[in-house]
Order: C-alpha cells, then structure tokens, then sequence
C-alpha cells in the first residue's frame, strides 16, 4: 500500500512535534493527583519498581508497534496492521478498542480541567445542576470543561500543525516544572521520608502495576499520525520507544520526588501530593502553583493529544467502510478529518454535564479496552513476521518474533488485571460501558456490511 493509494493527509510534523505529541499523551494530570497513593501504596522504592517493570512491558509492545509503523507509515496506526495481518473484523475489533481508550481519556480532561481549576480559583461550583453517581454537577464548573473543549477541538480543526505547535510549548512547560519539583527533592528532601522504600511487597506493587496501561496510553499516537509525520520511516519506529522511554523516566523520578519529600501522614493528608511536595521542598507556595500549572499543562497535552490520535483512528475505519462516509472527509483547507475531530469535540463538551464518578468508570472501561487493541496489535507482528518474512521492514526489532509473542503475553496479563477477581477488577458499571460499547460496535459492524451487499 503506497502512501499515495493511502490518503491525502500532509507530512509536515517534526521529531520534536511527535515526541512532544506522544510524550504529552502519557503525562497528563494523574502525575500530580496521583503520586502520593502510588507512594502510599507501594513506597517509592516500589512505586519506581512499578513504573520500571510495566514501563518494561509498554516497552515490548512499543517495539511491535515500531516495526509495524516504521512498515507501514499510514494514517490509523492499529486499523491498518492489524486489517493486513488478521482481516477486516479483527481491524474493526482493534480500532474501535482503541477509540473507546481516546474518547474515554478526552472525555475526562474535560473534566479534570475544572477539578484543578477549583484548587486555584476559591468558590468556582456555583449554579447547581443534578447529581449524576453522588456528585453534584454545577453550571460554572462544567462550563470551564465545554468552552475548553470547543477550543481544543477549534485548534485541531484548524491543522495538525497547529496542534502540534500547543502542544510543543505547553510540553515545554510541563517539563521545567518537573526539573523544578525533582531538583527540589533531590537538594532537600530525605530519605528519612521513606522509612519503607518497597510497602506491602508484591501487593503494594501490583496495585501501581495496574495504572500502568492507563498512565502510557499515549505512544500509540505516533502510529495513528504515521501519515502526517515527515522524517524518514525508520525515525517514526524510534520514537516510539524514546516517548515510553521518557514516560517510564518521569513517573520514576516523580515517585521518587514525592517519596524524598513528604512523610507518610503528609501524604495521607494530602489531596496534591506532587504539588505540595514541591511546596515543601522549596518552602514556597509559588512552587506548589506552578506544579498545579503544569499538571494544568499535562491535562492540556493529554487532551490535544487524544483528539489527534482518536480522530485519526474513526477517520480510518470511514475510510475503510466500516463507520459513516463523512466521518472520513477531510476539511477543504485545514486537511483534518473535521468531522472525526468535531464528534469527539462534541462527546467533549458534553461531559462535564455527566459529572467526575461516570467519567472515571469510562476511562477504567477504556484502559481495559486498549489493552485488547495492543493484544492484537502484538498478534498482527506475530502474523506478518511468519507470513511475510521479506516485508521490508525499516525499523527491524532484534529478537524477531519473540518479541511479538512475549507482548501479545504482557497484553494477556495487563489484560488479566481487569477481570473479576484481581487486584483492580472493574466495576459493574465499567463493564456495562465495555459491553455497551462492544454491542454498539457490533452494530455498527452489521449495518455497514448490509449496506455494502445492498449495493
């Protein structure tokens, strides 16, 4: 499939627009909202083990990924390796996986961005709504997360280069904070903070372990932007690794940070951890500011991102027939696929309506149901790499097939730690969203076939 018989989408990003793109997908808010639990959970020592061996198995399933997209360097990243190697109702399961994962996390910035706003802006919820789940919704809190959306979704509509110049600068900033906050740490933190550097052994690290899908759900991007991407072909497959690489580099170095800086009953009190741990350290309110600015930032990031790489992968499966044509229409002069950006503004901007609990049970559904995407995503490597051995292969990985396999096997257990019975089974309403969105899928997957052979 040549680029031309691909798509009309223009190669104008640079490396330090995808890593920028990729690495602002992986780092979004949870970095400051979560740091302290994952410390709390397992230690530092355990939390850094968490983020090392799960970040080891993105890596593996990253390297299929870079030999794949390194191939075939076309828009839809999954949609097309997975349709060559294992046909068009496996390319269909694999995509819609995957856009359930995008929609999820976009969704929720809209969300997350008014929850931070409240820790700057004193007062912000008034106008009640309606509960939804026990949480009360207000009119000024949803309307910061839809007026952002629509200009997330302007932004995207207008070009991925635009895009990617947002999300350049907001990356930038994103990471002096992070150098201010583990500088902080290193120059005054103690180790005295940590009187157990690995909690609750196995345990305590498998509760981190399990936000590993969540947290690096992000270098896929790269994949799902091959087409617009203009460096050579082998470039694209490196990046891949280098963004999972600097992800498991900074969850590290931020546990490590919390861990140095507050001691166990700072951390059970607080709401922030990352940011009042950088308050701490330079005894300095500004400093906690800016580390809620740039978890701001991080939210920023994710949420450009996710639009990028979720309105890429519906513009795909229009392409390919299996959802509505005008969802793969590319806008006359901006060249996006505007339709695909638009409907996932619109899920955007009505979210913060459905308030935090609902949204936070449709990105577990979503984590779940990237992992089925990246299962086989492994499995296509292992098809192509025995039935098209001469496939020339820009980006080749060393271990071959094994390395396929041993991924398709880190997706199986990534996958096991959702199901009834483990550490972070999901809940009931999480798997209504899975089943729900399955038998939509299905659907769709019907009625489009009946409309082909009506023809």
């Amino acid at each position: 499939m040549s680029d031309t018989q691909q798509g009309n989408l223009e190669r104008v990003l640079s490396q330090k627009e995808v890593l920028a793109l990729a690495f602002g997908a992986m780092v979004g808010w949870s970095w400051v909202a979560l740091a302290g639990s994952w410390v709390m959970d397992a230690g530092a020592g355990g939390a850094i083990a968490a983020f090392i061996i799960g970040g080891g198995l993105m890596v593996l399933i990253g390297l299929t990924y870079a030999e794949l997209a390194a191939a075939m360097p076309f828009v839809g990243g999954e949609h097309v390796y997975s349709h060559r190697a294992l046909g068009g109702a496996a390319a269909f399961v694999c995509t819609w996986a995957i856009i359930l994962a995008y929609v999820s996390v976009a969704a929720f910035e809209a969300v997350a961005l008014p929850t931070v706003m409240e820790e700057i802006i004193p007062g912000l919820k008034t106008i009640e709504l309606w509960t939804v789940a026990g949480y009360q919704v207000y009119l000024s809190w949803a309307l910061i997360g839809s007026v952002a959306a629509l200009l997330v979704t302007w932004i995207n509509i207008r070009g991925v280069k635009a895009a990617a110049l947002l999300q350049t600068v907001v990356t930038v900033l994103l990471l002096a904070a992070g150098f201010m906050f583990v500088s902080g740490a290193s120059l005054h933190g103690t180790t005295e903070n940590m009187p157990v550097l690995f909690k609750d052994g196995m345990g305590g690290l498998a509760l981190v372990l399990v936000a590993v899908p969540f947290m690096f759900v992000g270098f896929d991007v790269i994949p799902q932007m091959a087409e617009e991407i203009n460096l050579p072909h082998k470039q694209i497959g490196q990046l891949i690794i280098v963004s999972v690489l600097m992800a498991v580099l900074w969850y590290s170095l931020i546990s490590f940070g919390v861990g140095m800086s507050l001691s166990p009953a700072e951390l059970s009190s607080s709401r922030l951890a990352t940011a009042d741990a950088a308050g701490s350290v330079w005894s300095s309110g500004f400093a906690r500011d800016m580390v809620i600015l740039a978890g701001i930032a991080g939210i920023v990031t994710s949420w450009n991102a996710f639009f990028i790489g979720g309105a890429r992968a519906i513009y795909v499966m229009a392409k390919a027939g299996q959802l509505p044509a005008a969802l793969g229409r590319l806008h006359p002069k901006y060249n996006t696929p505007h339709n695909a950006i638009i409907l996932i503004g619109v899920l955007c901007v009505i979210a913060p309506l459905f308030g935090r609990k609902m949204l936070v049970w449709l990105v577990d559904a979503g984590s779940f149901s990237v992992v089925i995407a990246y299962g086989l995503v492994a499995l296509s490597f292992v098809v192509l790499r025995l039935r098209e051995p001469e496939m020339e292969r820009p980006y080749r990985v060393m271990g071959g097939i094994w390395v396929g396999v041993f991924a398709l096997i880190a997706s199986l257990a990534l996958g096991a730690l959702y199901l009834p019975g483990s550490v972070a089974a999901l809940a009931w309403p999480e798997w209504l969203i899975v089943f729900a969105w399955a038998g939509l899928g299905v659907l769709c997957y019907l009625l489009r076939n009946m409309s082909r052979s009506g023809h």
